[in-house]
């Protein structure tokens, strides 16, 4: 399995997996939360942050099922999907637990960690109950 790569600025956000907490940039300057992590805030420029937990509920804002093969070859298409959560920011990730012709925009979603090689976790959301 492919691993991401982290940087100084990002690696909090994969670090915060093995805990299974999904975490995000609280600006300390406007008070701004964001994600994708950045060096500074987009908003006010300030370099000052600190890395806050989010609730990982949202709703389905858009998603692609690719057709070409995957990786491996054998398994099935993911369904990628980009997640507005309840606190505002957006994140990119897996859909779980449904059908892909059951998937629409506005569905109702929970974020969980998915244990997968050598123990490491992966945030995928699954429709919320």
């Amino acid at each position: 399995m492919l691993r991401p790569v982290a940087t100084d600025d990002d690696r909090f956000y994969f670090d915060g997996w093995q805990q299974s907490r999904l975490l995000v940039q609280h600006c300390r300057g406007c008070e701004a939360v964001r994600h994708p992590p950045s060096p500074s805030c987009p908003s006010c420029g300030d370099a000052g942050w600190d890395a806050v937990e989010v609730s990982g509920r949202g709703v389905v804002y858009s998603y692609v099922i690719p057709r070409k093969p995957s990786l491996r070859g054998l398994l099935p298409s993911p369904i990628v999907a980009l997640v507005d959560l309840s606190e505002g920011v957006r994140v990119l990730s897996n859909l779980v637990g449904i059908e892909p012709a059951e998937v629409s925009f506005g569905l109702a979603v929970q974020l969980e960690f998915l244990t997968v090689e050598d123990g490491f976790r992966l945030p995928v959301f699954r429709p919320a109950r």
